[in-house]
């Protein structure tokens, strides 16, 4: 029965979910102590500039994201969509190590505008790859499957995270998020010769059931 559920994914899927599995358990590891982080080691980091800090990150991601995933469908094929997918998780994998050296609150604001940007270029990507390469008929469960490993990546990340930091402090934190996202984006890197080089859907449907 396992086998049989598990195989409703194919391998493509498989790569994309577990890539995304650690880019999350990485980012989560900041979540509980980010706030901490900034009032106690950042100057200018207050309650007040943490909530603003969030809202740079969100509202530049948030603002760019529809031009930039309009340009994605505009252009047939996966070949860009890779390209700016591979480019934007380094981008935002190496912020965290920006967060090693920062002490002011603009580095902080610089920092998070800069990962929004590279998240706006990755977002669109990986959702629209993702999403043509799922098993046909099969899209509910493999959407399922990859939400399940998110919300498993968080809980594990979100437990750890503090205990992480207490014993070893803030910058080992960083150092590992920074690690966990560039070994999520090296998983991707082996799907290169298994993008679409036009419209997918002239591609063989056969090719959804591997």
């Amino acid at each position: 029965m396992k086998k049989k559920l598990l195989g409703r994914i194919n391998k493509v899927a498989v790569t994309f979910i577990f890539s995304d599995f650690l880019l999350h358990t990485g980012w989560g590891l900041i979540g509980p102590i980010f706030a901490i982080f900034l009032i106690e080691n950042i100057k200018g980091g207050n309650l007040g500039t943490v909530g603003f800090v969030a809202a740079t990150y969100w509202f530049v991601k948030s603002v760019s994201q529809p031009f930039i995933a309009n340009a994605f469908d505009l252009n047939k094929g996966e070949e860009d969509d890779f390209k700016f997918l591979i480019t934007g998780m380094v981008v935002a994998n190496l912020v965290p190590l920006g967060y090693f050296f920062s002490t002011q609150i603009h580095h902080i604001f610089l920092l998070e505008a800069i990962r929004g940007m590279a998240m706006a270029f990755v977002v669109p990507a990986w959702l629209g790859m993702f999403s043509r390469h799922i098993n046909k008929n099969w899209y509910a469960f493999t959407w399922s499957i990859q939400s399940t490993s998110i919300g498993l990546s968080m809980a594990f990340a979100a437990a750890f995270g503090g205990v992480i930091a207490s014993l070893l402090g803030f910058k080992v934190i960083f150092i590992l998020v920074s690690i966990f996202g560039l070994f999520s984006t090296s998983f991707l890197f082996s799907l290169r010769n298994k993008i679409f080089l036009k419209d997918h859907e002239t591609f063989n449907p056969v090719f959804y059931e591997e």
